[in-house]
């Protein structure tokens, strides 16, 4: 089955076929980085991480560049309130987004450029639309004018004799029409500015993706992803202003859903944002990895303390088949991703029963493990962690990750409880062997006493 991806600018699931038989190139927007990252910020990293993840698995060959917006009206606004300098609000929390990138399992893009750092791309790019009549400069600003792309409102579905004024300068004096937006604006008082041949100034934040895409991609590529909320203003600017100027520009528009509380998009006007930084004090990065991952990328997510926790049950289980099914048959390699699976993540990236076909596997596992059945838990083990490699989600990466430190010092510590249990169980002591079995479980380490000698995992205090 050929992978299959929802369009948002044919409103249509297509074929997707690459520019470049084996190659596929994929921008995605990524952080405005005037505040750390909540899970309503992460969730495009997560779903689009997977993206990369299924083309790489299915043989293709994958640029992908995630951007930083690191200049912008909010960020200014913070430093002003914060009383530092705007580069550091924006150093600050460039930081944060990639840790959670990180922590989050996300690969690294092939590149992650930032917007400070493409002035010079940016200059070209509106001095091609201003010889093509696309755009112009005003008292200082340059403006995208939208009356000159008969196709504006395309992608997101409006229509621009309804469209409201593009609130995205101060003054709207110079603009020839209210929907006009600004491609450069020009230099305030105390702002940071770049000079260019219509005068000091700092980028759009429109401008900034059509030339940082075009930079490392070319004038055609592939997938342009971000939050379903970017659709209109931003990537319909984005098209308009890059086939203005004469390019092809992205061939498949895709774009994930929501984080909601309370029916409501998580956001920090709303003061209902989720740091992840703080999420994963309560579980761990891999549990909040699914719980972003497991439903469709399309699709709204609702947050609640109680969803968070049924995903961390649901990967705990997948998790302990994989542990002791390991611990029978030994480490094996990842194998094919059954036909179920392979379906279902060409069918859009369809994670949920994805996930569905990795709980087939793991029961069927734990049947076969139950009965002894080596050669049943070693297929089903080699299906579950190629699917799990696939989702990000495999157990055995997780412990190879950089916690892997630190797990290796819990373990001595717990091995050496657990000794000194096992010592209280040979002389009969069983209250002081319970006693140990107890004061572990409050730190939450659960111990299960297998035919192989104590194993432990990290569980429930209250349990």
């Amino acid at each position: 089955m050929t992978l299959r991806l929802y369009d948002t600018a044919t409103r249509s699931t297509r074929d997707f076929v690459p520019a470049e038989p084996g190659r596929a190139s994929i921008y995605l927007c990524g952080a405005t980085v005037q505040a750390p990252p909540h899970i309503g910020h992460i969730r495009s990293g997560v779903n689009f991480d997977i993206l990369r993840r299924w083309l790489e698995h299915t043989g293709s060959t994958v640029t992908f560049v995630r951007n930083v917006t690191d200049i912008d009206d909010k960020i200014l606004r913070k430093a002003e309130e914060q009383g530092v300098p705007w580069w550091q609000v924006a150093q600050t929390n460039e930081n944060a987004f990639a840790w959670a990138y990180d922590v989050l399992g996300c690969l690294r893009p092939t590149v992650e450029p930032r917007a400070t750092g493409h002035v010079p791309e940016m200059i070209v790019l509106m001095r091609e639309l201003i010889e093509r009549g696309a755009a112009y400069a005003a008292g200082g600003d340059v403006y995208f004018s939208v009356g000159s792309f008969a196709d504006y409102g395309a992608l997101s579905g409006q229509k621009p004799d309804a469209m409201q004024a593009a609130g995205d300068t101060d003054v709207e004096t110079h603009k020839r029409d209210p929907r006009d937006f600004a491609l450069w604006k020009s230099a305030k008082p105390g702002e940071p500015f770049w000079e260019t041949p219509w005068g000091p100034g700092r980028p759009g934040w429109h401008l900034e993706c059509s030339a940082m895409a075009g930079k490392y991609l070319g004038d055609r590529f592939d997938i342009h992803g971000g939050g379903l909320d970017l659709v209109f203003p931003h990537h319909e600017n984005e098209i308009a202003q890059s086939k203005a100027a004469g390019q092809e520009f992205a061939r498949y528009w895709l774009h994930n859903g929501w984080v909601t509380m309370s029916g409501e998009k998580m956001s920090k006007s709303l003061g209902n944002s989720l740091l992840v930084s703080e999420i994963v004090k309560r579980v761990r990065p891999v549990e909040l990895r699914y719980f972003l991952a497991a439903p469709h990328y399309r699709s709204m997510v609702e947050y609640s303390e109680e969803s968070l926790a049924e995903a961390a049950t649901a990967y705990a289980r997948i998790e302990t088949f994989v542990r002791n099914a390991t611990d029978l048959v030994g480490d094996v390699t990842p194998g094919q991703v059954p036909p179920a699976f392979a379906d279902a993540m060409n069918d859009d990236l369809g994670t949920p029963l994805a996930l569905a076909a990795v709980h087939t596997a793991v029961r069927e596992g734990n049947t076969a493990l139950a009965s002894g059945d080596k050669d049943t838990v070693t297929a089903r083990l080699a299906e579950a962690r190629a699917m799990l490699g696939v989702l990000g989600l495999d157990p055995v990466a997780w412990a190879d990750s950089s916690g892997s430190d630190l797990h290796a010092v819990v373990d001595g510590l717990v091995a050496l409880a657990l000794e000194q249990r096992a010592a209280a169980r040979e002389r009969k002591d069983y209250a002081a062997a319970d006693a140990i079995r107890d004061r572990l479980r409050a730190a939450g380490v659960v111990i299960e006493d297998t035919p192989h000698g104590p194993r432990w995992t990290v569980g429930n205090p209250e349990a």
